[in-house]
């Protein structure tokens, strides 16, 4: 065993230190006198001394850096010795860190090595009492669900303990009695089990059990509890749901999905036929609804894959490795689609608590500012060290995502239309094709974490659902199966995603009728795993391919010349079942027809009824409605968490990986104002590229969630067009995260919530509809619930409407950036005083109001005129106005273009507070020519605000006026100090 410590040179800055002091001082209000920080390796390896040494030459930076075997001495800092906080994780914790330091080892000595690497962190605390670094250990410097913490002060001993993991023996196969168990029983073997299985549910597996004669084995009712789970099967989405209006008027509605989501697809693409707009034997939709993501034709020679998953029960446990595994798993969702497709660029969006919370929280449950900076980081790490660039990110903030955040990730991927003379879309996956599972290896880390997404967050929420990804492995991986996948060496491909094996193989046996692995086969990260843990463990970075028997040694060759670890473990069948042994053990023998289509439909009951009106407090009211205050509420909206910059936070995860990115996530003369969309080129030397946009408005949904649903939808298509996307090359994903909808002693207002969820895809339908948008991939999280120290925390119902355009030519894209003085400002569409669950209304405190309400069909008529004229030439820039209407918006078009902006509000007939506040839908800021803005007017789409002006001393200005009344006059100088508040913060 050698231990190898290594920090930064005394004469020079540790940022790392410097962020953990900062952090100590603004969150937890401790002020540390000094602050130091050191890696620390144990190389529990066959390694000799003149190794060790070559060693810790080759993990020393020399020139910033030094590095001890041993321990380093501990200074003392104004004669006082410091605190050593030592950090490190307990046993079995994915160490995606050490395996890299492994593989630097082995090729440093040129052999391979035997044993492991382990790797912690020290934080060097001066200036504190004991008291005070437990606190900041506590709060900062670990969680205690994956980390272990020792904290001493000098003399230090050598300490050469690791936390190894796993025990000798096997455990054996075990049955669950069932046949004969109680109501009472069954509802305790799920509770007890995590198996997030309803009475009914655990009633129809012991029925069929009893018909066979014996009990399942523990493996057997695992396999069903995860492949039945919310998180899998989607049973609220899938049940019968007895819906009541509020007129009273009742339906039944027989699958939310079928209804709404893929019979609004259904109608779109049989529109689009009808009006003959895709080319005959082309349809735009190649392949929506059965794989791991949605995929759209785009080229002769590409097509365009895209994927928006969820991660929020594990982020709300360990934010970092929650998040880290959202964006690799939806990375390999993209990969996996067909039998393999080319990553592009990430997403990614985030609802959180308030960032400056500081009232009590429930036990359990992590300060919001924690949960913010350690998913940023995850996502960050996840897609960096994945080489894949971000397009798109934004965040939300309210006190109901205290309980479970929301995090949101994506990924857009190119799939040649053919690879190895097949299309790439199709999996072939045949009769006798070998189970191969590809990547890392498996360990009890996500255990249960398909079921433990299908439940609340309480104190019995499992340790084993938090999972640790490994980005480097997975990019080994990845780099393998292309070369694979271009020599046609597998046949199919999915990810081992939620359910592990137990999911990625009983979905695959679908496709021949059958398969058989042997769990002995499987490679563990330590020993001592029970069958049931190998085969629904979630261990990150692996896919499971069937291969053909005539490439298994070309492909096993290539794996392992590549370093990717690639295993038989059995063979597609079509038996009709899905039979896994361990060695000679029988652990699941169970019919593909029960697995998959056993579970009974739900029978749920919704009744919607609009929210009463709401008290208003009279002095917020007075603000609220205040004219003379509207440059003041401006300046505050732009400081607001949500709308403020979050430059200090997507500056950290590179967006220029690729060399592809044309509008960036930011744009303008300083390159600080979030785009209203992105665009990409697709590959390297052609024009052609793909934009991207969202729509997501939460705070709508304590009002109307139709309203909500046709405010998404909308936006999305908005931003997408403002960009330059075509019209009639539009893809949408649809991302439901909801409260519990189902009636219950916890949740008595069940059927309201689901009456929620029911006009929500109403609203989803008849948006994507009028505007033709097809949903091509999608997901829903039914239970983002917290229920810790008595405590419930439900989050507002919230839709994430994430749009996919394509330009023939991105040298046309747009921005919102003013070029030039002399542009006239257009604003399309009508304004109105809609300002419930607004930016504004939040801003004062004012519940109630109307929300937006969208005319569907004028906004469609709207956007067509709108293309018609971009497509002429005649757009300098435009940008979708969403949150903080049309004063936010104004904002951002004078920071992006230092130029004046001279604006009258009297055309829109309204206050100004209303005319600048207002969240009207269907409303696009544009700077077009005079001509184009005569014949926008004419036609009705649009109203004359104002002149785009020179700038003033080299910078930009704002002036509203209503007729010849001043409202307010900004210079950007103000609006900036104001947008960059929390980026100043973080220094």
């Amino acid at each position: 065993m050698r231990r190898i410590e290594i920090e930064m040179r005394p004469d020079l800055v540790d940022p790392l230190a410097r962020e953990v002091r900062a952090k100590l001082s603004r969150w937890l209000d401790l002020t540390a006198a000094h602050v130091w920080t050191r890696r620390v390796y144990h190389l529990d390896l066959d390694l000799n001394e003149r190794e060790a040494k070559q060693v810790l030459a080759a993990l020393v930076d020399p020139v910033a850096e030094v590095g001890a075997l041993g321990c380093l001495p501990d200074p003392k800092v104004g004669g006082e010795d410091p605190w050593v906080v030592t950090v490190g994780f307990l046993p079995g914790v994915t160490d995606s860190v050490a395996r890299s330091v492994q593989r630097v080892v082995d090729d440093c000595l040129g052999r391979t090595t035997r044993g492991r690497v382990y790797t912690s962190r020290q934080t060097l605390l001066w200036g504190l009492d004991r008291d005070e670094v437990e606190r900041a250990a506590d709060g900062l410097l670990y969680n205690r669900l994956i980390e272990r913490v020792q904290i001493e002060r000098p003399p230090r001993a050598l300490d050469l303990s690791v936390p190894r993991a796993g025990v000798a023996e096997v455990p054996p196969v075990t049955t669950v009695p069932l046949r004969t168990a109680s109501d009472d029983e069954l509802e305790r073997i799920s509770r007890e089990g995590m198996l997030a299985l309803s009475l009914h549910e655990m009633r129809t597996i012991a029925g069929y059990f009893r018909d066979l004669g014996r009990d399942p084995t523990d493996a057997e009712l695992e396999c069903l509890a995860q492949t039945w789970s919310e998180h899998c099967k989607h049973k609220i989405f899938a049940a019968a749901i007895d819906y009541t209006d509020p007129d009273g008027a009742r339906t039944r509605i027989d699958s939310l999905f079928q209804t709404y989501v893929r019979g609004a697809t259904e109608a779109v693409a049989r529109a689009r036929r009808e009006a003959g707009v895709d080319p005959k034997g082309e349809p735009f939709l190649v392949s929506v609804f059965h794989d791991n993501a949605g995929v759209v034709r785009f080229t002769t020679r590409d097509h365009l894959v895209y994927k928006v998953e969820t991660h929020n029960s594990p982020s709300a446990l360990d934010p970092y490795g929650g998040a880290l595994t959202g964006i690799v798993g939806v990375n390999r969702d993209s990969f996996g689609t067909g039998v393999g497709a080319d990553l592009l660029a990430n997403v990614w969006g985030y609802c959180f608590g308030p960032p400056d919370w500081s009232e009590p929280l429930p036990p359990g449950l992590m300060a919001p500012r924690r949960i913010r900076d350690g998913v940023h980081q995850g996502v960050i790490d996840g897609g960096n060290e994945s080489g894949i660039p971000y397009l798109r990110g934004w965040e939300l903030f309210d006190p109901r995502f205290l309980g479970k955040p929301l995090v949101f990730c994506g990924t857009v991927a190119a799939m040649p239309v053919t690879r190895a003379g097949h299309p790439t879309h199709e999996k072939r996956t045949a009769i006798g094709d070998k189970v191969v599972m590809v990547g890392g290896r498996i360990g009890k880390d996500g255990i249960h974490g398909a079921t433990f997404s299908s439940v609340e967050l309480d104190e019995n929420s499992p340790l084993r659902a938090v999972q640790l990804g490994d980005p480097l492995t997975q990019k080994m991986m990845f780099d393998a199966l292309s070369e694979a996948c271009d020599l046609g060496l597998y046949s199919g491909i999915t990810d081992n995603g939620a359910g592990g094996l137990s999911s990625s193989v009983g979905e695959m046996a679908e496709l021949t009728g059958g398969a058989r692995i042997d769990l002995a086969r499987a490679p563990l990260k330590y020993p001592g795993l029970a069958p049931w843990e190998i085969l629904v463990s979630e261990a990150q970075e692996r896919m499971t391919l069937s291969v053909p028997p005539e490439h298994v040694d070309a492909f096993l060759e290539l794996c392992a010349r590549r370093e990717v670890e690639a295993t038989v473990l059995g063979e597609f069948t079509d038996s009709g079942r899905f039979e896994v042994t361990h060695g000679e053990q029988r652990v699941v023998d169970l019919p593909l027809d029960f697995l998959h289509d056993g579970v009974p439909q739900l029978e749920l009951v919704a009744r919607w009824e609009p929210p009463p009106p709401a008290a208003v407090e009279p002095q917020a009211a007075a603000r609220f409605s205040d004219d003379a205050r509207v440059g003041q509420d401006l300046l505050a909206l732009l400081a607001r968490p949500g709308i403020a910059s979050h430059e200090h936070y997507g500056r950290r995860y590179d967006h220029e990986v690729k060399g592809l990115s044309v509008v960036k996530p930011f744009v303008g003369r300083w390159q600080d104002v979030p785009a209203t969309a992105t665009v990409m080129r697709v590959r390297h030397g052609r024009p052609e590229g793909v934009v991207l946009g969202e729509g997501v408005h939460p705070f709508y949904s304590d009002h109307d969630t139709l309203a909500m649903a046709h405010a998404c939808v909308d936006e999305g298509v908005r931003r997408v067009l403002c960009a330059g996307a075509r019209y009639d090359r539009l893809a949408a994903l649809d991302n439901f995260c909801w409260p519990d909808p189902i009636e219950s002693d916890k949740t008595p207002d069940g059927p309201h919530k689901l009456a929620q969820l029911v006009r929500c895809c109403q609203g989803l339908d008849q948006a994507c509809r009028a505007f033709g948008v097809p949903l091509i991939s999608g997901k829903d999280s039914m239970k983002n619930d917290a229920n810790l120290g008595g405590v419930k925390i439900s989050i507002p119902p919230t839709l994430l409407l994430s749009v996919m355009g394509q330009m023939e030519d991105v040298s046309r894209a747009l921005t919102l950036q003013p070029l030039a003085p002399g542009a006239v400002l257009v604003l399309l569409g009508p304004t109105r005083d809609e300002r419930g669950g607004s930016a504004h209304a939040r801003l004062h405190g004012v519940p109630g109001g109307d929300v937006p309400c969208t005319d569907l069909a004028a906004a469609a008529e709207r956007y067509q005129a709108f293309v018609r004229v971009r497509d002429a030439g005649y757009v300098q820039a435009a940008h979708a106005l969403g949150r903080g209407g049309l004063a936010v918006a104004l904002a951002h078009m004078t920071l992006a273009g230092e130029l004046g902006l001279d604006v009258d509000l009297a055309p829109m007939d309204l206050a100004p507070a209303s005319a600048l506040f207002s969240e009207s839908t269907g409303r696009i800021l544009a700077c077009v020519s005079p001509e184009a803005a005569d014949d926008l007017c004419a036609s009705g789409h649009g109203l004359r605000l104002g002149v785009v002006a020179p700038a003033r001393d080299g910078a930009g200005w704002l002036r509203v006026r209503r007729g010849a009344a001043s409202c307010f006059e900004l210079g950007s100088d103000r609006l900036r100090r104001a947008f960059q508040t929390e980026v100043r913060a973080h220094g």
